[in-house]
């Protein structure tokens, strides 16, 4: 029998979130999109050009990736508001995955083959993640790593466009030879160039505290686009943008050498990482606004499904944009119909008015490129750490350090090596404290925090912060040994309401330890532990050693039965 019309509707729209947004679309919401979609082609055109030339690509591929990636989203995206693209924090990973595998003499179409390619592995990484709902991956970079790693990214962006801001270029390799060298050729500077790029640099900077009505990026290009056609700017050795190549590209799969792949795919591994956490925290940030609800592993395929479309169409990797998605929402966007009218009027402009940028200056893009790096880097937070806790900001020293003098990729890997290595020092060497009673608080409390906490006589009342595990069992028992050294108590009460595991490792270490303190005549007990660890505890066969009935709910009734149990084994006077 045939399937209902509706009910094949609707299962579509749960993998196609297009299908169902065009569904359930409200009319009224037609002339707000409009015109959120032309606000957004303005700034569309010249930051996908920008962020292309940052990538070491052909600014109109920027154009081509714009339009892919804007349609591939509205069908396979769930967010009616998030604006994908040509991304800051993702284009110098583009040209780092590039550069090595581009020698001279390669055709120049090289570059676009290979870009389009990485795009591909990258979208299908993330699609892969989505259906394995691997949302989780995205939290792989703790805050104080994004941190660190996306000031590093600022800083490396700004210096790479100085050259291009100044009119001149370099052959450097690496940031400080980047830097070395654009000391070195400052006397090339070409002072008309030099004047425009930093009269848009002070547009786009200043006009912002002014006025968010029109964007500053419009009013910066329109403006010296109009002033070069005017002052003849190109005949005056000003770098411009030239005449685009008129049309769209047809889809075509961007075959490249098999060696090649492998670089590709740890280069898209990295890019992934970026694009979600960023994507991720954007999308979780809109909708909060909005009242949605963010589904972060289809988030993933439809990033997944931008990313292959853009690959398609001589595109290259993209990323959610934080500040073309504020556009959209301040300009009155209710859907995706907004990116996808921003996409047709990139599309027209390419079609029908290819001439219309010749005479953008190549330096105004290096500056729209600058303002983006200033988004990106976060010195207020870096103040913060520095206050709260000053561990997290050499975490994110370090991983500026490794972005600035390794690269941008490599600082993807100190980066995550870093996240790592953060997780494993809070769980290898956690927190612990001693418990008491404080006067005028309620429950147990650290006697380091509180002078006053009274400890009960002859008990140690310990509080372990972490899953007891084989990285901390070593540190757990030097401790348990250095407060049984130092106040030689009769019991050993261990606080268990914050380890969340118990493995092979640390039951073993528990035995042995039970053993021990047994033949120095103290006890251990245990109290507040998860009824699920009570129950590991006893398929270990730690029952054996560590005595049932010293399993307690509460640390009230653990030192109850310890009292009632040491007057027990009072003799009478």
């Amino acid at each position: 029998m045939d399937e209902d019309p509706r009910a094949l509707t609707q299962r579509l729209g749960r993998w196609v979130p297009g299908v169902r947004a065009a569904r359930t679309y409200d009319r009224s919401w037609l002339r707000a999109d409009l015109i959120a979609g032309v606000v957004l082609a303005a700034i569309l055109v010249p930051q996908g050009m920008a962020y292309a030339e940052l990538a070491g690509l052909p600014a109109v591929t920027g154009l081509y990736t714009t339009i892919a990636c804007l349609v591939g989203y509205a069908l396979f995206g769930p967010s009616r508001v998030l604006v994908l693209g040509p991304d800051s924090s993702i284009s110098p990973l583009i040209l780092a995955a590039l550069t090595p595998l581009v020698v001279a003499g390669d055709d120049p179409g090289k570059a676009i083959v290979l870009a389009g390619m990485l795009a591909i592995l990258v979208g299908l990484v993330e699609i892969g993640l989505g259906l394995g709902k691997l949302g989780f991956v995205a939290d792989l970079l703790s805050k104080e790593v994004q941190v660190g790693y996306m000031n590093g990214l600022a800083v490396t962006i700004i210096v790479s466009q100085l050259p291009k801001l100044f009119g001149f270029s370099t052959d450097a390799d690496g940031f400080v030879e980047e830097l070395q060298e654009f000391v070195t050729n400052l006397n090339q500077t070409h002072t008309a160039t030099l004047v425009v790029g930093l009269a848009v640099l002070a547009v786009l900077l200043i006009v912002p505290r002014f006025t968010r009505t029109v964007p500053a990026i419009l009013i910066a290009v329109v403006g010296v686009t109009v002033v070069s056609a005017a002052l003849g700017l190109s005949d005056e050795g000003v770098a411009t943008v030239g005449a685009l190549p008129q049309g769209v590209p047809t889809p075509e799969i961007p075959w490249t050498d098999l060696s090649d792949v492998g670089p590709l795919l740890l280069a898209a591994i990295g890019i992934t990482l970026v694009s979600l956490t960023d994507t991720i925290a954007t999308a979780t940030s809109f909708a909060a606004r909005r009242g949605d609800e963010v589904e972060p592993d289809q988030e993933m395929v439809g990033m997944g499904a931008a990313n292959i479309t853009a690959g398609l169409f001589q595109g290259f990797a993209i990323s959610t944009s934080g500040s073309r998605t504020a556009v959209a929402e301040q300009s009155g966007a209710k859907s995706q119909l907004t990116g996808l009218v921003g996409a047709g009027l990139v599309a027209v402009l390419l079609l029908f008015l290819n001439g219309l940028l010749t005479d953008l200056p190549q330096a105004a893009l290096a500056a729209v490129v600058i303002v983006a790096a200033f988004s990106l880097s976060d010195l207020d937070v870096l103040r913060r750490y520095l206050q709260v806790r000053p561990s997290a900001l050499a975490i994110s020293l370090v991983a500026t350090a490794g972005v600035i003098l390794f690269g941008v990729l490599e600082g993807i890997v100190v980066a995550v090596v870093l996240a790592i290595l953060l997780f494993f020092r809070r769980n290898w060497w956690p927190h612990g404290e001693v418990l008491g009673i404080a006067d005028g608080l309620p429950g147990w409390h650290s006697v380091r925090a509180n002078p006053g906490a009274r400890e009960v006589p002859g008990v140690v009342v310990y509080r372990w912060e972490a899953p007891l595990i084989f990285a901390n069992a070593g540190i757990f028992r030097q401790q348990i040994r250095h407060l049984v050294r130092e106040r030689r108590p009769a019991w050993v009460v261990l606080q268990c309401e914050a380890i969340t595991d118990v493995d092979v490792t640390a039951a073993e270490m528990l035995e042995q330890l039970d053993n021990e303190l047994n033949d120095a005549g103290i006890h251990m007990a245990f109290a507040e532990m998860r009824d699920r660890l009570q129950d590991l505890v006893f398929r270990y066969g730690l029952f054996e050693t560590l005595d049932r009935d010293h399993f307690y709910p509460t640390l009230d009734t653990a030192i109850a039965a310890i009292e009632a149990e040491s007057r027990d084994a009072t003799p009478p006077a």
